[in-house]
């Protein structure tokens, strides 16, 4: 890649992450949707071969730059968001409708994923994604290779910045590829300008929450799952699969949709706060205690100051200074020791329990009430 102005080759398909046989999601998807999984990634595959062909020909360097875009797309990922859109779709049209119409308008939602992923590893400074550098630190040890003039990190969040950008119009553009009717896909293209807004305002909280974690509480915290990973994760996209499928906005169906999605999109998120503090680095493919070093507050960081003692609060209020690996360990063990780990397990079990409860108000098909069944469990209690 001699011609890559981002990186030399920094995010190549991702390996297997250790101990990805053991992980729910993974054994969901290949009971359920293994074809799907397969169809999402030839679909991306063949998309993003085209755009990049296309935009060599801008300049060589605009090559390596898309490859870039491309690998973040296809380096890894459990497909989470085109399979929640698959099953909302196929709980409405049954088991006999073809698949292949509406895979562009599923594929287009994990281009709109990474497009968060990159600008959210930006704002959060993270050094690594999925076991690899993430694309601004790779992006920025090309440029101090390559010996630029400028500072390399500004650099690196600059490309970051684009690539993510470069996504979105990726996934616009994919999503005008589904085949079908073109008023429903209008219909469609609302649901999916929704999740892109309360994706955005999720974020927004998210970062102003970080600056501002003196005034949080665990109710915004819970906002801030609730905009920022349930709408997009789960909510969303169930919803934009029922769209797809030409569901009444007005049904039992979407109904229930809308109650399981929220659910077992906060349970999502309450997972991820744990797994940020407690996760193994081998398995998540980001360092363990980066929400405690950030102060970042978190639906469990805002139970353990509300749980603490005067004396344990003192010590919770060191969180965001910490930085030595023995420090950051001894503020986890704290945070265990409030009590407010047992809490987030009880309120996962409890929002999976809601999600389950929703799916019973519905006529939904079969297989993909028993799908979203096994997803909540699996989705909730994941190791990466």
């Amino acid at each position: 890649m001699a011609n890559d102005a981002v990186a030399a080759d920094p995010r190549r398909v991702a390996p297997a992450q250790p101990g990805a046989t053991d992980d729910p999601v993974r054994r969901v998807l290949a009971t359920f949707t293994r074809d799907l999984v397969d169809g999402v990634d030839e679909t991306l595959a063949a998309f993003l071969a085209a755009e990049v062909d296309s935009l060599t020909e801008i300049d060589p360097a605009m090559g390596g730059f898309a490859a870039t875009a491309r690998d973040c797309v296809l380096a890894g990922g459990k497909r989470v968001r085109p399979t929640f859109a698959y099953w909302g779709w196929r709980g409405v049209v049954g088991g006999a409708e073809l698949l292949s119409p509406v895979l562009p308008a599923l594929a287009a939602l994990e281009l709109l994923h990474t497009f968060a992923l990159v600008h959210d590893d930006v704002m959060d400074a993270s050094d690594t994604r999925r076991g690899l550098p993430t694309v601004h630190r790779a992006a920025a040890a090309w440029h101090r290779a390559a010996g630029h003039a400028g500072d390399s990190d500004r650099y690196g969040e600059a490309v970051a910045v684009l690539i993510g950008d470069l996504c979105m119009v990726w996934a616009d553009r994919l999503l005008a590829h589904a085949n079908v009717p073109p008023a429903r896909l209008l219909e469609v293209r609302r649901c999916y300008d929704q999740m892109r807004v309360e994706t955005v305002a999720g974020q927004f909280l998210d970062v102003l929450g970080e600056n501002d974690a003196a005034n949080w509480s665990v109710e915004r915290a819970l906002r801030v799952a609730r905009y920022k990973t349930a709408s997009y994760t789960v909510q969303r996209p169930l919803l934009f699969g029922a769209c797809l499928a030409g569901a009444d906005a007005d049904s039992p169906l979407v109904a229930a949709y809308t109650r399981y999605g929220l659910a077992v999109g906060e349970a999502f998120q309450l997972r991820d706060d744990l797994l940020g503090v407690y996760g193994d680095p081998a398995t998540t493919g980001k360092p363990a205690g980066d929400d405690l070093r950030t102060g970042k507050p978190t639906v469990l960081l805002m139970l353990a100051r509300q749980r603490a003692t005067p004396a344990q609060r003192r010590v919770l209020d060191r969180a965001g200074t910490v930085t030595a690996s023995g420090e950051v360990a001894r503020l986890a063990e704290l945070v265990r020791d409030t009590g407010a780990v047992s809490r987030v397990e009880r309120m996962i079990s409890e929002r999976v329990a809601e999600a389950l409860a929703a799916l019973d108000t519905a006529s939904i098909d079969g297989t993909a009430r028993t799908a979203l069944t096994d997803l909540a469990t699996a989705a909730t209690a994941r190791r990466t």
